[in-house]
């Protein structure tokens, strides 16, 4: 398979709208485009040189079919009975397709923003330790900078720990 341009990442309309996004909301717009796609947070925080617990995951659920966005450090996996006890029902991984329709984006490169309507967000308490973290901007071959702060920000998101 043809690795895409750095061009045609930048200018991929998920890019776009995750770039307004974050414009929206006063937050740098600096994307960064990885010269290898990053479907992980080892396979990130390598192209990145930063520690893996500097990635935000952007794992997709379902609760009550509806979809909730988990921002979660590269560092550790998700409890889904916390997840469970935060959004107040039982959650389920999101598929492909599920990911898709609620974030217009697919799974590698889900941001934390640029969705087709706003999700209900919950962020890892354990991304604080970080002075920057690394997000997903629309594109497996995107991220951007942020903070834990201008991610709260951003999301509207409920600080839980996701990890006992």
């Amino acid at each position: 398979m043809t690795e895409p341009a750095a061009e045609d990442i930048r200018t991929h309309p998920n890019v776009q709208r995750v770039r307004k996004a974050l414009d929206a909301v006063g937050l740098s717009s600096d994307i960064v485009i990885l010269p290898e796609s990053a479907p992980t947070a080892a396979a990130a925080a390598e192209q990145l040189d930063c520690e893996v617990g500097a990635i935000a995951n952007s794992l997709i659920f379902s609760c009550a079919q509806e979809p909730i966005l988990v921002l979660t450090s590269g560092a550790h996996r998700a409890d889904t009975k916390l997840l469970a006890q935060a959004a107040g029902g039982s959650v389920g991984r999101g598929d492909p397709e599920f990911v898709r329709r609620h974030t217009g984006q697919p799974i590698g490169g889900v941001a934390p923003v640029g969705h087709p309507q706003p999700i209900r967000t919950f962020i890892d308490n354990w991304l604080a330790r970080h002075d920057r973290i690394w997000a997903a901007a629309g594109h497996p071959y995107s991220v951007f900078p942020t903070t834990f702060d201008e991610l709260m920000a951003a999301t509207n998101g409920t600080a839980i720990d996701v990890q006992l």
